[in-house]
């Protein structure tokens, strides 16, 4: 007989989702086959596939094999990972036992998937192989820099996870715009449909494969997205500017793909260098561009994020500083642009893990 407690990162999931975690290469069909026989007890009593494990839970499991088959291919897919994916530590804006803040960088995935063999996931834990859990609590764009957070614990990504689905964060962009944008269009209230291309530009249906996109429907179509994307301007160019732009501080009220990309490019002025809803000349034009008024990457960046701590509840805010490449652009084509960054706090040794770390560039408030 084996004897498991569960631990915190195993708590409220499913009887059988635990099993084939912690049963590595033993076959879903036995497993099933002996949570059905009544071979597998919870706390000495019998349970269903769907029954939800809980902290401190003991589980009695018969004896059960592994073949060498199945033992050899999880060996050679742990290996084959390691020399794959590098291992990469990213900026850490903050960390503690719960949650991992980093500064991502533009052009890295943040999962491995659609093209892309690994991301900030994958590369994260390769560097942390003794960190029983990781997992992302959001997305980020590829081509989108700055705040992603990152959980250390299964409760810590629940609630988390939790917090962005009730809208209870708070996610700041920073978005250069091409264009004049007007101080009173502060609201964008326009419903998204998402759909797929294939590789000659046209769409794509009854298929799951294919390029994203994304564009704005009718309020009254079926299949629109509710989307609430809130502009606030920080500057602009001067009127009678032979190329205008607008720095605009973004917060998104929904989290629908390529949500701020796609409104702000609905109103005529979409976000310098996006590949797939910007101006693509205008971009061209600014990659071949030498010193600071070139720009190789979309100009959106993550800058500022708020939620409540997983374990806490004390609210947090948290601010990734713009980018070189950003920050040197932006004062070349927007001098008058300010962007402020809280200057970082040390939190309580209470709330860190590692108190003698840098300070985080973090912001703690008590709760409201």
């Amino acid at each position: 007989m084996q004897w498991l407690t569960v631990d915190e990162n195993g708590s409220d999931q499913r009887l059988d989702n635990y099993l084939m975690r912690q049963l590595k290469g033993v076959p879903k069909t036995h497993i099933y086959r002996i949570i059905r026989s009544g071979e597998v007890r919870i706390n000495k009593g019998r349970a269903s596939a769907d029954t939800r494990v809980q902290v401190g839970d003991v589980l009695r499991l018969p004896p059960v094999r592994v073949s060498e088959r199945a033992a050899d291919k999880a060996q050679a897919m742990v290996e084959g990972a390691s020399k794959h994916v590098p291992a990469k530590n990213f900026a850490v804006l903050f960390e503690d036992a719960h949650l991992l803040a980093i500064d991502k960088p533009a052009g890295v995935a943040v999962h491995g998937g659609s093209g892309v063999s690994f991301g900030v996931i994958e590369q994260l834990r390769m560097a942390r192989p003794q960190a029983p859990f990781l997992e992302l609590v959001h997305r980020l764009d590829r081509e989108t820099s700055g705040i992603l957070l990152v959980a250390k614990k299964r409760s810590a990504l629940k609630h988390l996870q939790a917090q962005f689905r009730d809208r209870e964060t708070g996610k700041t962009y920073l978005a250069l715009a091409l264009g004049q944008w007007p101080s009173n269009k502060k609201v964008l209230d326009k419903p998204l449909h998402k759909y797929l291309l294939d590789t000659d530009g046209a769409k794509v249906k009854g298929t799951g494969e294919g390029e994203r996109r994304v564009k704005v429907v009718s309020k009254d179509d079926p299949d629109g997205m509710p989307s609430l994307t809130l502009v606030k301007v920080n500057s602009t160019t001067a009127q009678g500017a032979p190329q205008p732009y607008s720095l605009l501080e973004v917060t998104i009220k929904t989290g629908r793909t390529h949500q701020i990309r796609v409104h702000l490019a609905s109103e005529g002025m979409p976000i310098v260098g996006d590949d797939k809803y910007g101006d693509f000349e205008r971009n061209k034009t600014l990659a071949r561009a030498t010193g600071a008024h070139s720009l190789k990457r979309m100009f959106l960046h993550a800058w500022r994020l708020q939620c409540d701590h997983p374990a806490t509840g004390q609210r947090m805010e948290f601010h990734a500083a713009l980018p070189p490449e950003l920050a040197t652009f932006l004062h070349a084509v927007l001098p008058a642009a300010r962007v402020d960054t809280p200057v970082p706090v040390v939190v309580t040794p209470s709330y860190s893990s590692n108190p003698g770390a840098p300070s985080p560039n973090i912001s703690a408030h008590e709760p409201h």
